[in-house]
């Protein structure tokens, strides 16, 4: 394989676009958090950062790619590289280990596959590539873009997850695919069960959303996989934010890392996205959210909920009145859940209700709105959520409701942004036309709730709530 003689960049700030500042309804917002005043300084770079996008690539083969590779993202319909990918494939195509901080949403997963196949065609063989995620859903998700991108060169991948039965996916091992995607828990179930599955031949690491794989308590199960595998591997290891937990996996599991950061911030938005908050009363809200849907009818929305319950109550309530909605939260089964993205993806059904599970990670694409019915209880979390709308440079739109409740925590939030947002106009006389229909609409969803219960075996107020200590099968749900 070639050598791209490309400079190496070790790290790349973009600042963001400056924005106008509106008067609200909301009290002013306290003084911005220390990350938004580290935000303001970083804005130093960026005469260095529009000198580095001068001389960004404008095609893989610049990258230093082979045909086939190139061929195949054409067929995936990329144009052109993302930032990260322009600044991770060369540094990796050289043999570098590599930290790449990046959002969701800025192509990181082609940034590391990618080169991931180029390597494997020079020399094939099976269980060559491993790619760790923390969720069933990216695991999928990436799973796809493996075969898809080495579509032309006849990569086989597998999954593993937790919630499917372990004798298909044992199988599936027996096969010897040359990528393995997997959750760590049942990485870990398979490495220690299943006869003659091994990785003492693995070439490529690859730990995607490591922020994310520690925050739900995969560390102990990572320090055993990473026991497990060859010392001479190239790593690949990419989060959103470097806390103290991810520079402590950097340091136990890369090799001198060349790190590539495209984002000044982990607070920062993207110049598309147009942000606006509803102040209005707890009691109207399923009224204004209704109204919301009407004024954005036949754009796809993701409804952005707290907890488990309230998200299967909003989709009883929308869907009798009559609007295509379906639900997406932790407690599902695997099935369901791939099946709820389906439909979603697929636009058979336009409102996606969703606890946090679907906030991060999964790539759903042409997502025109994004409503935050409940504020999410940080900053991040909001940040994540929005960024299912206005993607790959598209537009995008975020409503977040605010009662009386939310004041102080929709502060926190607008002050991580460093900056005030403006209140979304919803005349009163307007959104109460649907008062009545929406009262009814919450009867027959009580109801239906009760019935829902019953069938899920569950009474009483902790029904959805998990006891004791997860086991390695659950631990790649995210919990709503």
């Amino acid at each position: 394989m070639p050598k791209s003689s490309m400079p190496i960049t070790k790290k790349r700030k973009v600042a963001p676009a400056p924005v106008e500042e509106p008067e609200t309804a909301i009290p002013s917002s306290p003084e911005p958090s220390p990350e938004a005043s580290e935000e303001a300084a970083d804005n130093d770079a960026e005469a260095e950062t529009e000198a580095a996008a001068e001389a960004t690539p404008k095609s893989f083969k610049e990258l230093g790619l082979i045909d086939s590779l190139c061929e195949a993202c054409d067929n995936m319909g990329y144009k052109q590289p993302t930032p990260i990918q322009s600044e991770t494939i060369p540094l990796a195509l050289q043999g570098r280990d590599i930290i790449g901080l990046a959002e969701t949403g800025s192509g990181k997963t082609a940034a590391f596959t990618l080169p991931l196949l180029s390597f494997l065609m020079e020399k094939p063989q099976p269980f060559f590539g491993l790619i760790l995620a923390p969720t069933r859903e990216l695991a999928y998700q990436i799973s796809l873009a493996c075969e898809s991108l080495g579509s032309t060169i006849n990569v086989r991948s597998v999954t593993l997850v937790g919630g499917m039965d372990m004798v298909p996916q044992s199988i599936a091992l027996g096969k010897k695919p040359h990528i393995i995607v997997a959750t760590p828990g049942r990485l870990l179930d398979h490495l220690e069960n299943t006869k003659g599955f091994s990785l003492r031949n693995l070439k490529y690491l690859v730990m995607d959303e490591a922020d994310r794989l520690l925050d739900m308590d995969f560390g102990p199960i990572l320090d055993k996989i990473l026991k497990v595998l060859p010392r001479e591997r190239r790593t690949f290891l990419f989060s959103a934010t470097l806390s103290s937990k991810v520079e402590s996996l950097q340091r136990a599991s890369l090799s001198n890392p060349a790190r590539v950061s495209i984002s000044s911030s982990k607070y920062q938005t993207v110049s598309t996205l147009n942000q606006t908050f509803l102040l209005r009363p707890f009691k109207h809200k399923d009224i204004y959210l209704v109204y919301l849907l009407h004024k954005y009818m036949g754009q796809s929305a993701i409804i952005f909920m707290r907890t488990v319950h309230e998200t299967q109550r909003i989709a009883f309530l929308l869907r009798g009145l009559g609007f295509g909605a379906i639900p997406l939260h932790g407690q599902m089964s695997q099935s369901a859940r791939l099946g709820a993205l389906g439909k979603f993806r697929s636009k058979s059904r336009e409102i996606l209700i969703a606890t946090d599970v679907a906030a991060r990670g999964l790539d759903i694409p042409s997502v025109d709105i994004v409503l935050n019915y409940d504020l999410p209880s940080d900053s991040k979390t909001y940040i994540h959520r929005v960024g299912r709308t206005a993607r790959a440079g598209k537009a995008g739109t975020a409503i977040s409701f605010v009662s009386q409740y939310d004041v102080e925590v929709w502060q926190r939030i607008e002050g991580a942004l460093g900056k005030t947002l403006e209140e979304h106009d919803a005349p009163k006389e307007d959104a109460m036309v649907f008062e009545a229909s929406v009262h009814e609409s919450q009867r027959d969803a009580i109801q239906a709730m009760k019935v829902y219960d019953e069938k899920k075996g569950a009474k009483g107020k902790g029904k959805f709530s998990f006891k004791g200590k997860r086991g390695r099968d659950a631990m790649d749900q995210e919990e709503g």
